[in-house]
This record gives structure tokens, C-alpha cells and sequence, in this order.
């Protein structure tokens, strides 16, 4: 039977795993409890309950990743792109930059996917490289909306990715100011947001300042993306070929004709678009 005691101890799990930086390796009772969610399959089963009654999804229990969640629609703890957005920027047509932004970023973090599949992959990434590979994106979408005859120039505020590219690129990459210092809305300042939000939710560690900054992944952040990498969006942004990849580095040279980055189906971002 269970009793108040699994149940505080399952609810203690899942709020665990709400803390996204913290390790189980430097927790004892976090430890303990992970050890007893994978050899107590009665105790799993009810913190699976609790995480499910607050609307979250478990991708992950793990000594490498915690217990990883990820937030549904209708959960309390979903955080919104309009949200995120709103915070980051008084501009709400800027939500297409930054969600673009988010997508450049595990794109460039993953861009095949066996990268997704090894657990042991560690991505790296600079918020100068991710807006370089943003605006070759760019490039190829505008070329390919030339070719097919499209219309170069819509309105600011509409939808999608085929937009998006075009706000991005009228954007300045710094700001006007006289020492080039990064300015809040422009596209590097976009991509250091996202890389900021990233890192204080546990998704990626920073390792330096060069090129804008530089940041590595972690194992919760490989388990979001491989959650959303049937999304449309990110399947469109690899399948441009801007990031092939040889030796495990990510490149922003013209790739080859390939066929091998079809990624799973079934999967959403990370934000909810509402």
C-alpha cells in the first residue's frame, strides 16, 4: 500500500527535478531517491503519478540527467514563446527572432542525428556562430524564395519561418553604438538571450566569453532537443544544409547533398506557441 511517506518522497523527486541545475551528484538525497525510482517500480510508478498530475512529462531518470521533466500545454510550469518573448524584449513581434533564435541553437548543437542518439555528445556552441548561421540560413531561404518566385518582403509581424528570416536579416547583428557593444534587440543580443535562458535552465553551461560567448551542452538539454526535433521548423532549418558536419564540428560551409538529416516525427518545441 502506499503511504504518506512514497508519496512525500515521490513529490520530493519530481521537485528535484524541477531544479534543473541541480545534479544528483552533488545531493545525497537526490541520489537516493533516483536509486530508488529505478530499482522500486511501485515507487516509479507513483512519481511518474505526481509528475503527470502537474502536467509534466518524464523524459529521463538517470545518474547523468536527474530526473528530467519537460512541461505540457496545460501544465503550470509550460513556459510560452509570447512569454518569453515579452520578457526578453518590449517588441512582442520579436517572439519569430527569439524562437528562431532557440531553433539556430540546437541546430547547432545537433546537427545530425546520431549526435542526438549518442549520450555521451557533448554540442558547443558561440552566440556569434549561431548568428552567422542564422543569416547563411537566411541567404538560402531568400534564394530559394527568389527561385520559386515568392514575395521577398512581407509584413513584420507575420508567422513562421519564412518570415522570420526576413526580420532577422534587417536586424543589425550589434547595435549602433560606438564600441559595438551588444545591443538588447539586435541578433546577437537575441541569441545571448536564448543562450542566457538556456543556461539558467540547466540546458547549457557557459565556458568562456570568445566569440560572444561560448556554451557546451547537457545532457538535459540533449534530451529537449531530441523532444522537438521532428518539428517542423528545425527540420527545415537543417534540411537548408548550412551546417554539414565532418568531424563532429559544425561548420557554416555549403553542405553536400545528403540525405541524413531526416530526424524522428512526433515531437514539438520546447516553448508552446499560444
Amino acid at each position: 500500500a502506499v503511504t504518506p511517506a512514497d508519496a512525500a518522497d515521490a513529490a520530493r523527486l519530481v521537485a528535484f527535478g524541477l531544479q534543473p541545475k541541480l545534479l544528483p551528484a552533488r545531493d545525497q538525497e537526490y541520489a537516493d531517491l533516483l536509486r530508488r525510482y529505478r530499482e522500486d517500480p511501485p515507487f516509479a510508478r507513483l512519481a511518474d503519478a505526481v509528475a503527470a498530475g502537474l502536467g509534466l512529462i518524464v523524459l529521463e531518470v538517470s545518474p547523468r540527467a536527474g530526473m528530467a521533466v519537460s512541461a505540457a500545454e496545460d501544465s503550470v510550469f509550460a513556459v510560452r514563446m509570447g512569454d518569453y518573448a515579452r520578457r526578453a524584449a518590449t517588441d512582442s513581434g520579436d517572439r519569430f527572432l527569439h524562437g528562431l533564435a532557440h531553433l539556430a541553437v540546437a541546430a547547432m548543437a545537433y546537427p545530425r542525428p546520431e549526435d542526438l542518439a549518442d549520450d555521451g555528445y557533448i554540442g558547443r556552441v558561440t552566440v556569434n556562430g549561431v548568428d552567422a548561421f542564422v543569416r547563411q540560413a537566411c541567404r538560402r531561404l531568400e534564394e530559394r524564395a527568389e527561385q520559386q518566385g515568392e514575395n521577398t518582403d512581407p509584413a513584420t509581424d507575420a508567422p513562421g519561418l519564412e518570415a522570420a528570416w526576413r526580420i532577422w536579416v534587417r536586424r543589425s547583428a550589434t547595435g549602433a553604438t560606438k564600441d559595438a557593444r551588444r545591443l538588447p534587440g539586435s541578433t546577437t543580443g537575441i541569441v545571448g538571450k536564448a543562450a542566457a535562458f538556456l543556461t539558467e535552465s540547466g540546458f547549457l553551461q557557459r565556458t568562456g566569453d570568445d566569440h560572444g560567448g561560448t556554451y557546451r551542452t547537457t545532457a538535459r538539454y540533449q534530451l529537449q532537443v531530441r523532444d522537438m526535433a521532428g518539428s517542423a521548423a528545425l527540420t527545415e532549418l537543417l534540411d537548408l544544409g548550412v551546417v554539414p558536419v565532418t568531424d563532429g564540428t559544425a561548420t557554416l560551409l555549403p553542405a553536400e547533398e545528403t540525405d541524413d538529416l531526416e530526424l524522428v516525427a512526433d515531437a514539438g518545441l520546447p516553448f508552446h506557441s499560444s
